[in-house]
């Protein structure tokens, strides 16, 4: 009998291909998932990440609640033409205190995952009010309302618990100060040194220009910040992995 009368034989058989088709799967799925049994961590660890300050944090909530991950993805693959377009390739530990995080599956506008310090704050501005002053052929409806939604951090505190249980490693430091740092980080007059100490890299300004606090200040903080912890001139891949 020749191979492709066997592979007639099987084809046939709804049961030997239902057994057959069972086995290579199980194979398959063995040979990738058993080797995560031996492993410490599925992510490398890397210089520089660190849980999302106050302010960038709610950015972030507001950031989901707009629905932005809709039309804008945070990562960016391991080819030539993203790498080129968008910068390095993301890593694992980027997304590592992201619940949930924003990969995304579609791209209606580009990846944000390197955006942080790509344009101004005036830039970021102007573009929330309107998408099309900056970006002619922009689709992005217009968000000038955030600049007046002034915002207070009476439930900030709340948030980072949230994120505590589900395992982002904000300290007791962190939560005690919570507030406190939410309004250091929009105010460059205050005393944001520890502020710092407990957020390494985070960025210190009136981010919108306007007198408050704005939900447009923690949008644009939260912009800001993406992809700027990793300093990829020094980032070596761990080859053991």
């Amino acid at each position: 009998m020749s191979i492709l009368d066997k592979h007639k034989a099987i084809e046939t058989n709804a049961t030997l291909l239902l057994v057959l088709s069972f086995f290579v799967v199980t194979i398959g799925g063995l040979v990738q998932i058993a080797p995560l049994f031996w492993l410490e961590n599925t992510i490398e660890k890397v210089d520089g990440m660190r849980p999302y300050s106050p302010l960038e944090l709610t950015g972030r909530e507001i950031y989901i609640r707009e629905g932005c991950y809709v039309c804008h993805s945070q990562m960016i693959r391991p080819m030539r033409d993203e790498v080129e377009r968008y910068g390095h390739y993301s890593l694992a530990a980027e997304s590592m205190y992201d619940h949930p995080f924003q990969w995304g599956s579609k791209r209606t506008g580009p990846d944000l995952a390197r955006v942080g310090g790509r344009y101004s704050d005036e830039w970021h501005v102007d573009h929330l009010r309107d998408p099309q002053s900056v970006v002619p052929e922009s689709v992005m409806p217009k968000y000038g309302f955030l600049e007046r939604k002034l915002i207070e951090p009476t439930y900030i505190r709340d948030l980072l618990v949230a994120q505590q249980r589900v395992g982002v490693p904000y300290t007791d430091d962190m939560l005690v100060n919570a507030m406190g740092d939410f309004l250091a980080q929009a105010d460059p007059d205050s005393d944001y040194d520890a502020m710092l100490e407990r957020y390494p890299g985070a960025q210190v300004r009136n981010f919108d220009g306007q007198p408050g606090i704005s939900e447009a200040d923690a949008l644009i903080a939260y912009l800001q910040m993406l992809g700027t912890l990793v300093d990829f001139s020094t980032f070596t891949p761990d080859a053991s992995r």
